[in-house]
């Protein structure tokens, strides 16, 4: 992180509305840095748990955050109000795995059949 670099206060609620990772956190930041943070702190005993970075979605202003963009590139300020925290959602999504994909589009052909007889 850069000298003279910004910092911004969050914390991230998660689907149960716990706040986890409350800190002040460089505007240079990147989101893969943040989900990263995320997951290796996330609370123990909770029913849905990250695996990997890629299973976390930042949302601020609803806005899907992107992982290659930092926190300023993101839109992220400080709010512009004295002792303000920015709370961001947390959203869990598993990537799909191929399995199930592959169902579906054999679903999909066996809809997409057609047995037309002509006479």
């Amino acid at each position: 992180m850069a000298e003279g670099d910004e910092y911004v206060e969050l914390k991230f609620r998660i689907y149960d509305g716990t706040d986890i990772s409350h800190s002040s956190y460089a505007s240079s930041t990147t989101i893969t840095a943040l989900k990263q943070k995320l997951v290796s702190d996330w609370p123990q005993g909770k029913s849905v748990v990250p695996k990997t970075v890629n299973d976390v979605k930042l949302i601020h202003l609803g806005k899907v955050l992107e992982n290659n963009k930092t926190l300023s590139e993101s839109g992220v300020r400080d709010g512009g109000f004295t002792g303000g925290v920015i709370t961001m959602h947390v959203v869990i999504q598993p990537v799909i795995t191929k399995k199930k994909s592959a169902k579906k589009q054999d679903e999909a052909r066996k809809l997409n059949s057609c047995g037309c007889t002509i006479l």
